[in-house]
């Protein structure tokens, strides 16, 4: 298992700063924009993948990511947050009387690891509830639930359940051809400095 990262509060602060600019900007009909100068710290411009999901009073109000990491940190959280913000097809484009109450939440996730699976309860053995983010992918459908998904569905069984739908698959969805990855995440919100 990949060791998970840690980021000091002012790197943190930096991500969440980041992530509410852009879509401050990108509700004034600006494109995301790094910040002139040299105030990204390095540990910010490795390649991470990340998500970043956006709530208004504990609901989901956009939520956009990659699983692969393609590009600095820094640099995905300012494509996500736009993403999450304007191009969520679940949901509106954020506007201008929103952005007081948005919350930001930024995953920055491990790299995916192969999950060898035999069958549904193989998998429902293997699988870590609140710690492990998983990507589940059949007959060309994909679709992954990040670990702060067990929040809401805290049962093995309701999990992959509805990842299954996500994906466009029937809910009890099984054959061979099933491919199966997990991570991690370190999440990163408001409360940032708080532990955990």
């Amino acid at each position: 298992m990949h060791s998970i990262e840690h980021y000091s509060e002012a790197e943190q602060q930096v991500l969440l700063n980041l992530a509410r600019d852009t879509v401050t900007r990108g509700v004034q009909g600006l494109k995301p924009e790094r910040p002139a100068g040299d105030s990204i710290p390095a540990a910010l411009e490795k390649p991470r993948a990340c998500f970043v999901t956006l709530k208004i009073d504990g609901h989901l109000r956009g939520c956009i990511g990659n699983l692969e990491a393609d590009s600095a940190l820094a640099d995905a959280v300012l494509r996500n947050s736009y993403l999450a913000a304007f191009s969520d097809e679940r949901f509106e484009p954020v506007r201008e009387a929103e952005l007081e109450k948005l919350q930001y939440e930024i995953s920055v996730l491990t790299p995916m690891v192969p999950l060898p699976v035999r069958s549904e309860s193989d998998l429902l053995t293997k699988i870590r509830p609140f710690v492990d983010g998983l990507v589940f992918e059949a007959e060309g459908q994909r679709a992954t639930f990040l670990p702060s998904v067990w929040e809401q569905l805290r049962q093995p069984e309701l999990f992959l359940r509805q990842l299954r739908l996500k994906a466009g698959l029937a809910p009890d969805y099984w054959s061979d051809a099933v491919q199966c990855w997990t991570y991690q995440a370190i999440k990163i919100g408001e409360t940032a400095s708080d532990p955990g």
